[in-house]
């Protein structure tokens, strides 16, 4: 809203002065066209956080709960058979073990929480930064979204190559310096770079296949972070994943355009996760 805000009166000030010229009024109305379509789709990310957000919240609250009446159980239990007496000291021990780790898993709940509820915060923020760093370009040209807590950025090999190529043309180079500035930003992100096509059979100079053509659309992208743009190698993968990943059918010429692609993958720190999985004991 502080976006639109601000677009707004500093469209209001140009207008107010005669003296401007339409050529200018022209240019600023199409630089606020621009920063809409931008604040749009970010409400439009937002919205699905917030969605998955709310889902995660939910399996949370039903996750305590069940805790909540298994800690329930348990006591009532417990105190029914010590009224009977006919409890041991070993079992005793071992309910109170039993109810111990309850505990250790309610907050084990609780962390898992702050793990999720972070890692949606830093893929939003990622997300945002990506299409303001890459401004109003053709969602056909290149798309960034949010797939199972994953960030996706697709580039049509349109934008990239020229048509059987593999060379990174000009102005890609340019848009890819865009992703390697916010990349660049996040030294602790590693990410995948996929090269997809679709499937007509190829076959040029030492290339045999689609395959061979994906991976070395794959690794020129990646050499272009590395030695124009100095992203660390060890945190790139490179990848080509020929014909048998299409985003849709192959039965169409515009089917085929949109499985040409090259997909850069931010990949999940599973370490993280990892840790706390290991965190409950007993």
């Amino acid at each position: 809203m502080k976006i639109t805000r601000f677009i707004l009166v500093g469209l209001s000030s140009v207008m107010m002065f005669s003296c401007v010229s339409s050529k200018k009024l022209k240019s600023c109305e199409k630089n606020y066209a621009q920063l809409d379509s931008i604040y749009r789709a970010m409400q439009a990310d937002y919205a699905k956080c917030r969605e998955k957000h709310a889902a995660d919240e939910a399996t949370i609250e039903s996750l305590k709960n069940l805790a909540t009446n298994y800690k329930s159980n348990n006591t009532e239990i417990l105190g029914q058979m010590k009224d009977l007496s006919i409890i041991s000291s070993s079992q005793a021990e071992s309910i109170k073990k039993s109810l111990d780790n309850i505990g250790v898993k309610d907050a084990y709940i609780k962390d898992l929480q702050t793990a999720m509820n972070r890692k949606d915060s830093m893929n939003m923020a990622l997300v945002i930064n990506l299409k303001s760093a890459i401004g109003n370009l053709n969602d056909k040209d290149i798309n960034i979204k949010v797939d199972k807590g994953v960030v996706y950025v697709d580039i049509s090999d349109k934008l990239l190559f020229n048509s059987g190529k593999y060379n990174v043309t000009e102005p890609a180079k340019v848009v890819l310096g865009k992703v390697a500035k916010v990349l660049e930003a996040q030294p602790s992100i590693e990410f995948l770079v996929e090269g997809h096509t679709d499937n007509v059979p190829y076959k040029e100079g030492v290339l045999l296949d689609n395959w061979d053509l994906s991976v070395k659309r794959a690794t020129a992208v990646v050499r272009i972070l590395q030695n124009q743009y100095h992203i660390a190698p060890a945190r790139m993968t490179a990848a080509g994943r020929s014909e048998y990943v299409p985003a849709t059918n192959n039965d169409s010429k515009e089917g085929k355009a949109e499985n040409r692609r090259t997909r850069i993958v931010i990949l999940p720190q599973l370490d993280q996760f990892f840790q706390l999985l290991e965190k409950p004991k007993g």
